[in-house]
């Protein structure tokens, strides 16, 4: 999830016309075009292989990074400017949008004149990313471990693309993925998860064969609830430490990524066993 709503290390169907707006520190990372990879595969021929959709915030990287607390201070920093607000209001506010929307910045666009590419500016973009996320090779093991022959890795997140690239480029996995599905902030209405219409959104620009052939992996127990609805096989993540819910979000739920191994075998490449021929 990403930290405006509040697998491990300590926002990508992005069209020419946006590639072409973003910073050349984001233009490197190629990710398969989303419209021919719906049709089809690897080889050619028809897609038909399942999505493992995979959140990016506080799931690909430990909440222990800490960087839901710097994207904190950041929003609140921006409603503060933005809204002409003192701290212990902006916070209050901050938290009411969020739990109203499930994403501060949806509630900033509905009832203020805010642009949500100042917002990416100041508090995504702003994020000392650089000194907390370094290359996490268990993390990159594991991703490469997944069958894509069997499964299409995508990355689904609230955060705008810019942030996507700029996390999994550090994490050093930006070429595991075939694509990613990301809240668009240059399009109002913004659409998100937990929202059906952002699921739905993911299942057309992966090129899901169904709704039943979705797996997703997320650490926000709302998103997991609202994907566990729509019909995907979701994990909850919930890392040691974090209070297990009273009510599980979904069928399955893990303390970390390598879970999924044992949870999903067939999504997995088949290991040899030691002392095999």
């Amino acid at each position: 999830m990403h930290p405006l709503f509040a697998l491990s290390s300590c926002r990508f169907i992005t069209p020419i016309a946006a590639l072409s707006r973003l910073s050349p520190a984001y233009l490197p990372l190629q990710f398969h075009n989303s419209r021919s990879m719906a049709t089809n595969g690897p080889n050619g021929v028809n897609d038909s292989r399942p999505i493992f959709f995979f959140d990016i915030d506080n799931c690909l990287y430990s909440k222990a990074c800490n960087i839901h607390d710097e994207m904190q201070a950041l929003i609140n920093k921006f409603f503060v400017k933005h809204l002409d607000l003192n701290s212990e209001d902006a916070h209050m506010l901050h938290q009411k949008y969020y739990k109203e929307y499930g994403l501060a910045i949806e509630g900033l666009t509905r009832h203020h004149k805010i642009d949500p590419l100042e917002f990416n500016r100041e508090v995504d973009d702003a994020l000392p990313l650089d000194n907390i996320l370094k290359p996490d090779p268990k993390l990159r093991k594991l991703l490469e471990s997944l069958d894509t022959k069997k499964v299409k890795p995508w990355l689904l997140t609230n955060a705008y693309v810019n942030h996507a690239k700029r996390v999994v480029k550090l994490l050093g996995i930006e070429d595991l993925f075939e694509g990613v599905t990301y809240c668009d902030y240059g399009t109002l209405p913004l659409v998100c998860k937990p929202s059906q219409d952002m699921y739905a959104k993911a299942e057309k620009e992966a090129g899901a064969p169904s709704t039943d052939q979705c797996y997703f992996v997320d650490d926000s127990h709302l998103n997991c609830v609202h994907a566990h609805a729509r019909g995907w096989t979701v994990a909850h993540l919930v890392e040691p430490g974090i209070p297990i819910p009273h009510k599980q979000a979904s069928k399955y739920m893990i303390s970390n990524l390598e879970e999924l191994r044992a949870l999903f075998p067939h999504a997995f490449k088949q290991q040899l066993e030691s002392g095999g021929a």
